[in-house]
């Protein structure tokens, strides 16, 4: 499958089931709660500093929402498992006494979770990817830009279409050829 939802599950702000990169949820209900507290545990941390440690447990791959990591914040701290402060105007999130406990008790689940978003990637995979990904995205812009422009007619867009479908073709066939280059198989 190739067109704007596979885009969306393969690039998208994500996250993924399992191992892969394929279209779902990484992060089941709840989830989010305790990777926030495991990385807050190693150090005090503002959003923004939660959402790189993120983005980089994931090799750049998931790049979470200011709108899903404030508002688990947030919980955290009214179920009193972080405590924020002040610091240089910015909400700086340490965990509690009370949060260290949960994690404790919750360890097995965090460290399941971790295993499902990125167990044995290959750092330079993902470094591809990352790539990859920025490539797509900046094409995204600039056809947007267009589109808005008004610099599109049909023709363009014939063309266009042409030149993505040839390429979603041969991308298939890279992805289905299980014996080439980096193959495992035996």
């Amino acid at each position: 499958m190739f067109g704007p939802r596979a885009v969306k599950g393969f690039f998208g702000r994500g996250p993924w089931r399992g191992h892969g990169f394929g279209p779902g949820r990484v992060f089941e209900k709840g989830d989010l709660k305790y990777v926030i507290l495991d990385i807050i545990e190693d150090r005090p941390a503002h959003g923004y500093e939660v959402m790189r440690a993120l983005e980089e447990r994931f090799r750049g791959l998931y790049s979470p929402s200011p709108g899903s990591i404030y508002p688990t914040l947030q919980m955290l701290e009214d179920l009193g498992y972080v405590a924020a402060t002040q610091r240089d105007g910015k909400k700086v999130y340490e965990i509690t006494a009370e949060g260290r406990r949960f994690l404790g008790e919750n360890r097995s689940s965090v460290e399941d979770i971790w295993g499902r978003v990125g167990g044995g990637w290959d750092p330079e995979v993902g470094r591809e990817m990352h790539e990859i990904k920025h490539q797509m995205m900046g094409l995204g812009s600039r056809f947007g830009r267009e589109m808005r422009e008004g610099r599109m007619d049909r023709e363009k867009l014939r063309r266009v279409r042409e030149v993505i479908s040839k390429a979603a073709r041969d991308i298939e066939e890279i992805l289905e050829d299980r014996d080439g280059p980096g193959s495992t198989r035996a």
